[in-house]
């Protein structure tokens, strides 16, 4: 919970500090790349958290991994990381920074789980579907699984609908069970 909040701090900071110098999407594509290669790559999340490695060493192979591919404000944000040892926390600040983000440009994130994959008409009904709830800006997220058989699950922040037909026979048996007309010998 304390390293939660710890990312958002520095995330926030990230994002006051890219605002104020007017590369707020430069820094967002260089977050979303240093999420990916984290979330991507087990060994490099290890290697951030080991109190072993040395910091210099931390911060050759942060420069090879992202050197000149990010923008100078993200790399100088990842050396301050690094100074104050909190290197370990870098994917969490990163996507921390991308939820701010989100929140600053007022983008709503709504993710999707069906049995198969949405044509293009259902994912704009589903996008105008959560716009007409009072959302301007929508993100829609995919997930295929197989296990829900049909219908959708749909998720907005903390709020969720389960239309799946996996939900609605989970409740069907659930139903069946409580039936007070059978006895059970």
């Amino acid at each position: 919970m304390r390293d939660i909040k710890v990312a958002s701090r520095y995330a926030k900071s990230l994002l006051g500090i890219s605002v104020e110098q007017k590369q707020l999407e430069e820094v967002y594509k260089d977050m979303q790349m240093i999420s990916s290669i984290c979330s991507q790559s087990r060994d490099l999340r290890l290697l951030l958290k080991s109190p072993i490695v040395k910091s210099d060493k931390k911060q050759a192979i942060l420069n090879e991994i992202f050197g000149k591919n990010i923008s100078e404000i993200s790399g100088a944000f990842v050396s301050i990381i690094l100074n104050k040892k909190r290197e370990g926390l870098l994917e969490d600040i990163s996507n921390a920074f991308i939820e701010a983000y989100k929140v600053y440009h007022n983008i709503t994130t709504a993710m999707v789980t069906s049995a198969v994959e949405l044509s293009k008409a259902q994912k704009e009904a589903i996008v105008k579907l959560v716009q007409s709830q009072g959302k301007e800006k929508v993100e829609l997220k995919e997930v295929v699984n197989s296990d829900i058989i049909g219908g959708l699950i749909l998720r907005i922040g903390d709020k969720q609908v389960d239309e799946s037909i996996r939900r609605k026979l989970v409740d069907l048996e659930m139903e069946f069970d409580d039936n007070p007309y059978i006895r059970e010998y």
